[in-house]
């Protein structure tokens, strides 16, 4: 499987997913990487009910996606793989999945202390699991939609803290 795009988004699969990224992308698979979810029937349902029919929806626990076969890029399928936080990236890395850009497209943190755009905020905790992918070769990319112009957070972050 060829990643389309890794994302982050607080919101996982709404509108800017659906209706701009899949097309844009012309990805056939959607997997969701995210405890609450891969542990909860109804919005598992709500999620499958979202996407069109004719997208493959997988969904995952943060470490068990880290450990299958669907992270080590098997399918020769477009795919959008959806975090709802980098701390579950940099979970899901640890445990083994590995990819080469990271799009950063919503997430607000109540404790941020960075305000990147309109719809990122990020906390410490995000900046330093931001700053432990780019150290590990990970562009990091800030863009909402397709059309966006996208922003290298490399550039915006600046040099690691000390």
């Amino acid at each position: 499987m060829e990643f389309s795009l890794v994302r982050v988004d607080s919101r996982l699969v709404h509108g800017q997913i659906i209706e701009t990224w899949l097309p844009f992308l012309k990805a056939t698979r959607i997997i969701v990487v995210n405890d609450e979810v891969a542990g909860n029937f109804f919005r598992e349902t709500v999620i499958r009910m979202a996407v069109p029919r004719d997208v493959e929806v997988l969904i995952y626990g943060v470490e068990e996606f880290g450990r299958s076969d669907a992270a080590r890029q098997v399918k020769n399928e477009m795919a959008i793989v959806l975090f709802s936080g980098v701390n579950d990236v940099v979970r899901s890395w640890a445990a083994g999945f590995r990819f080469g850009k990271l799009n950063i497209g919503n997430l607000y943190s109540e404790n941020w202390v960075l305000q990147c755009s309109t719809s990122v905020c990020l906390a410490d905790e995000d900046i330093a699991h931001v700053h432990f992918l780019i150290d590990a070769g990970v562009t990091v990319e800030l863009r909402s939609v397709p059309s966006d112009r996208v922003v290298d957070l490399r550039n915006l972050l600046g040099s690691r803290p000390d």
